[in-house]
């Protein structure tokens, strides 16, 4: 039976003499130019990393490995995690040894749970999630066979036995720090027999009836799993590895990055004003309500959140995804109900606007709403969820950089007065 590890050590070396071969015969080749406002902009658009993982494209949404996301939404997140790194998805044998492999490494260690108890009973859910994280670096077999004089060649083993050891633990660590946080009660334990997710689900301890909450989640993780190498949390990540800091340093760098408001704090924006317009009309907004509202937003300039992305001009396939769940699942919530209305009707009102350049939603306009429909009201949390999920790009993408041998990334800057001489001349 070929394991994960197998399929990777049959892959990796092809794939780094492919890239010899065209940085020999090609390395003179330009990909792009830097405008000055690309530089000033936060360098959006710029052709200057490589992601193999996964791409954005404007008109299509997000491809991983040549698949159109909306292909993959029945699949468990391990089966994208396996995906991610190798370009196929596991067949039966296969993703049976990965999730053995993930469920022997789940036990997190004692004292990760003493660091969090020591925490103040206010500190943010993503501190705690990260410094869990952080706390456990001292077990990395990456830095310690670095140390030992690892082959550089080589790296990609350790990168994934630490990522593994990660995957494995991360929902146990995200469900404890809920439990704690929000006072829901003593950690669970991970049950047997369950998938990745479904022991998320599990050990969160949301009532699930109807098993549709654990299928939620499944579908959540699959969706936040990796978006290209450009975003703040894969960029973070990425350039932080590059430096050979193993994987725990560069996951909690990464997660520092999501923690960002204009990072992985959009779905929150997003639901509180979904929740503020049913609290205005006491319940769900009739249309001609919702038009007055949203152009009163823009006319004082305001924007509409979860409509319009840097990078895509159609839906977001994601936001399909949810919302063709929150269809299926809860078609009668006011929550779901007033985001469904939004969807058929703030595209035409941004296209009359005009100053939006996509008037279509992202993923954000419709995650929060499911996770509150489920009972999962704590806003601060929502963070931690996307955290679980971006880990498996995170990491993927870690792990092919250090089998592929990718340089430290080290871009040239130059200063405001250069730009300045620079346009002149």
């Amino acid at each position: 039976m070929a394991t994960l590890q197998d399929k990777l050590s049959e892959q990796l070396p092809r794939k780094r003499e492919e890239i010899r071969s065209l940085v020999k015969d090609h390395g003179d080749k330009v990909m792009s130019e830097v405008t000055v406002a690309q530089a000033f902009g936060g360098m959006r658009g710029v052709k200057g990393l490589i992601c193999d993982t996964s791409l954005v494209e404007p008109d299509v949404g997000l491809i991983i490995r040549g698949r159109n996301i909306l292909e993959l939404v029945d699949h468990l997140p391990e089966e994208i995690f396996y995906l991610l790194l190798t370009g196929e998805l596991p067949d039966k044998a296969a993703l049976e040894a990965l999730q053995a492999d993930l469920h022997k490494r789940q036990q997190v260690p004692k004292y990760v749970w003493d660091v969090l108890d020591a925490m103040p009973e206010d500190s943010h859910p993503m501190t705690m999630f990260d410094t869990a994280i952080l706390v456990m670096q001292k077990e990395s077999q990456f830095a310690a066979q670095y140390r030992a004089g690892i082959a550089k060649g080589d790296l990609w083993k350790p990168a994934l036995e630490d990522s593994l050891r990660l995957l494995a633990m991360l929902p146990g660590i995200a469900a404890g720090v809920y439990r704690k946080r929000f006072k829901k009660g003593p950690r669970i334990e991970p049950k047997d027999g369950l998938d990745w997710g479904g022991n998320y689900a599990h050990m969160l301890g949301v009532n699930d009836p109807t098993g549709e909450f654990a299928n939620m989640i499944r579908l959540y993780l699959v969706l936040h799993s990796d978006h290209e190498g450009g975003n703040v949390s894969a960029h973070t990540c990425h350039c932080v590895a590059s430096a050979l800091s193993d994987p725990y340093y560069s996951v909690s760098a990464g997660l520092n990055g999501l923690a960002g408001p204009l990072h992985g704090l959009a779905n929150q924006e997003c639901l509180r004003f979904v929740l503020s317009l049913i609290e205005q009309y006491k319940g769900v907004p009739s249309k001609e309500q919702l038009t007055k509202f949203a152009w009163d937003n823009l006319n004082s300039g305001k924007v509409i959140p979860g409509y319009g992305h840097a990078v895509l001009r159609v839906t977001d396939p994601r936001f399909t995804a949810f919302y063709n769940f929150g269809k299926r699942v809860c078609p009668e919530d006011d929550v779901f109900k007033t985001v469904a209305l939004i969807f058929t009707t703030i595209p035409d009102i941004l296209k009359e606007h005009g100053k939006a350049k996509n008037p279509w939603p992202n993923v954000d306009a419709g995650s929060g709403a499911l996770l509150y429909h489920f009972g999962v009201t704590e806003f601060d949390y929502y963070t931690v969820m996307f955290g679980v999920s971006r880990a498996m790009g995170m990491l993927s993408q870690l792990i092919i950089s250090r089998g592929l041998g990718e340089a430290i990334e080290r871009p040239k800057s130059v200063g405001t007065d250069w730009v300045q001489k620079f346009v002149k001349g």
